[in-house]
Order: C-alpha cells, then structure tokens, then sequence
C-alpha cells in the first residue's frame, strides 16, 4: 500500500511536511519519502493499492490514554454497578470497539473493565476475534472501602463493576499479584474518593499502601496509574512510585516537584469536566456543576502547562465510556483542551495523542509516529487541524483508517444496538412531583 501526497504530520512533533509517500508492507511502515517511491517502482508485485491524500492530512492513528471500554456510555453509577450482565458487557464492548476505530483511535489504554474483562477482550482482539484498536488494559481498579467517585455504593469488600476492594497490605499485595496473573497490563489505584457529606475528593489511601501496590507491581514489571483528584494525591502518588497520574486535579508545585523528579507522566482528561461545562445544559445532566468544573479545568490548566515547560510526559484521554462521553465522538476533544486552555500548539497537542501515548501503549518502538519500522497505524483527514485541531472530533473528515496495515472499510465501523432488558435504569421521573410543581 501506497500513500501519496498530502500533508504529514509524523506525531514527533516535527512541522508538518508535505507527503512525498509511505510505504506499507503487511503491517509496517517499510519506506518513507523520496525510498517509498524507489521501492515502490522496483516492486515487483503490482496489486498495489495506492491511495492519493491530496489536500489531506496524512498523520498516526489517535492513541486515546484514559478510555472506559466496557461502560457503554453509562449514565450513572447505580446502572454501572447494578445493571450490567457480564456476558453482555464483553459482547457490547466488542461491538463498540468498531466505533472507536472510526474516529480514527487505533490504540488505546483502559485503566479499569466492569467484571475485569479487558484482557479477555484484549486478546480477543490481538487474535483477530473481534475488530478494535489496539489495547492496553488493567483488570479492576484497587479501591479502599472508603470508595472511589460512587461513595457508598462500593461495597466494604468484594468486589462490584469496575472495582475491586483492599483493605490492608496484605490485601492490595495478593491483588495485584493476581490481576497481574489475569493479564493486567496496568495497575489502576483509585487515591480519592468522594465521602457524602464532604467537599471535593479525599486522599483515601496513605502513603504505605500505595507505596506496596507501587512496589509489588514493579517487580513484575508492570506499572501503576492513580486516579488524583487533590492536591495531597498528586504529590504522595508521585513521590511512592505511580508511573502515570490521572486528572492531577488541583497539582501545586510541592505535587509538579514530585512528578519531575520521579519521573511520573500526567493524562488530565479533561474532556468529561470540559462537556459537562459546555454542553451538559443539552442532555440533563446535573445542573449547578458549570462553574465549578469549568474553574477545576483553568486553575489545573496552568500547572499542566507549567509541567509540560518542564520536560513532563502529558498524554491525551477522553474518559468515553460514559453518557457525557460516548465513544467515538469526543476522543480528540481534549486536543482542543490543550490547544485552547494550555496554549500548546495544534502539532504539539497532537503529539500527546501519539508518540506520548505510546508510551502509556508501552510500545514507543512500535506506535505512535510514521516512521519506518513502526506499525502501520495512520488516519487520513480531510482538513488541517492544524489549523482548526476540532476537524479531529468530526469522524466525517477522517476518511481513511489504516490499522494494523489494513485499510478498513469505514462504512461498517458504526454499530448500534437496541434496548437490552436490565440494561438501562428507567427513572420514574426526571424530577419530584410536588404541588407546587404541578401547578407553578
């Protein structure tokens, strides 16, 4: 296969480059430039396809840090935990991998999978099962009792949904141990919780319990992220070991200090507060949370910013999976987050949803940029986000998607299903009845 022509954004951070060609054997990237058409000419097998990107962009595949595969758009907590069969978890799942494949995200890691399925569905991928991106995954995330972002719906130990609870060291030691056994490819740590009655997210884990998650899962060569939604999180999580903080809501410089000189990577993901902000007003969601979240984004912003001057790795996540976030609309959305509130260029925004996001893939050698040698992950645009970065949330100007090597035949990459028993909770109301209401 042969692409021709265009603009090339290689995912290095490199200026973008007029497309001279890219050559792709089976799954690789074999030549590039002026050698693609040298090789091409001395080719001897002549079923080549050759696809012209004329006025096109020609750049990686999307690497999506922070996804949620199997919550299939999930609209609350109680229908996450609650409502969701096994079985029909993995099958909706599968299906909902095509979607993402459509807006052009060819790998992507997922931290945490509703009754652990995610290496099952990694594998199912990996072995050509099911259509998807690429996949990394945790199993469950490791939660005290105190709760991740559902409170008292997380149970005081078992395990429910996404979430498996620890409660000593002993605990958080044979956990890890085990979804290591399972095939977790990340250890996710829920280090805050929300606690009725309290403000903001709490520090729920100390210092020596993520230190033994930290240190068991290293030893098995396996790295750990940590949900961070406060100040304490950010700077303790750094300074004990986790590889990559997610959110690192609130970071001031004591936390930025930590994550420089240990070497830790951010994945903000402010795409679920950036849509609630803008467009929650559209769908219901819970009003009164607008300002709130749209002061948690620019006050995060700043030290995202500062961390990113300093040599800190930042990636790029969407957190799709929920209602607010649907697969295969907003995956590139916290690229404009990046661009308009950080100030980093369209070619730099681009970037953390490349070559950085390889890294989290843990395939640097492999992903994340054009490059001969890499796999054969590249998405043709019909515009230049370079010049408006938001063309990468319209899946309608991504009109070609090579993954693996493969061109895919876009018209079948958009599945939907119908209504499942059990599947969705049916609220009675969208709000109380009262007199007054009735006859305002």
């Amino acid at each position: 296969m042969l692409i021709s022509g265009g603009t090339l954004i290689d995912g290095t951070g490199s200026n973008p480059k007029p497309n001279e060609g890219i050559l792709i054997e089976g799954n690789q990237i074999t030549a590039i430039g002026k050698d693609a058409i040298k090789v091409l000419n001395n080719h001897e097998d002549k079923e080549i396809v050759v696809i012209d990107a004329s006025e096109k962009t020609v750049m990686p595949g999307l690497i999506d840090s922070h996804l949620h595969c199997s919550f299939d758009d999930v609209q609350s907590n109680d229908e996450l935990f609650f409502h969701r069969d096994p079985t029909l978890v993995a099958l909706i799942a599968a299906q909902n991998l095509r979607k993402m494949l459509r807006a052009g995200v060819t790998s992507f890691v997922d931290p945490d999978t509703s009754h652990g399925i995610g290496p099952a569905l990694r594998d199912a991928v990996n072995a050509g099962v099911v259509q998807g991106p690429r996949i990394k995954t945790g199993v469950q995330a490791l939660l005290t009792a105190v709760g991740g972002t559902a409170g008292r719906l997380i149970p005081d130990e078992g395990t429910v949904g996404y979430a498996q609870i620890v409660n000593s060291k002993d605990e958080i030691v044979k956990w890890v141990r085990r979804h290591i056994k399972y095939g977790a490819d990340w250890i996710k740590l829920h280090a805050t919780g929300s606690i009725p009655g309290r403000s903001g997210e709490l520090m729920v884990w100390n210092r020596e319990e993520i230190r033994a998650a930290c240190q068991t899962a290293h030893e098995l060569s396996v790295p750990v992220m940590a949900h961070c939604r406060g100040t304490e999180s950010v700077r303790i999580c750094a300074e004990e070991g986790v590889d990559l903080i997610l959110h690192a809501s609130f970071m001031d410089d004591d936390g930025l200090e930590a994550v420089i000189a240990n070497g830790a990577s951010i994945c903000p993901t402010f795409t679920f507060l950036a849509n609630l902000a803008d467009f929650g007003s559209k769908v219901q969601a819970s009003s009164g949370m607008e300002d709130i979240f749209r002061g948690e984004i620019e006050q995060t912003a700043k030290m995202i910013r500062k961390a990113y001057d300093s040599g800190v790795r930042i990636l790029s996540g969407s957190e799709s999976g929920f209602a607010l976030t649907p697969y295969g609309h907003w995956h590139a959305r916290e690229l404009e987050i990046f661009v308009n509130y950080l100030d980093l260029t369209p070619v730099e925004a681009i970037t953390t949803a490349t070559k950085n996001g390889a890294w989290a893939m843990q395939m640097e050698n492999d992903l994340g940029t054009i490059e001969t040698e890499k796999f054969a992950d590249i998405i043709i645009v019909d515009s230049d986000p370079t010049s408006d970065i938001t063309v990468l949330n319209d899946k309608s100007r991504i009109v070609e998607v090579i993954s693996d090597g493969k061109k895919l035949n876009l018209d079948d990459l958009w599945p939907d299903h119908g209504p499942l028993p059990g599947w969705k909770v049916g609220n009675w109301a969208g709000e109380i009845l009262t007199w007054e209401k009735a006859y305002e």
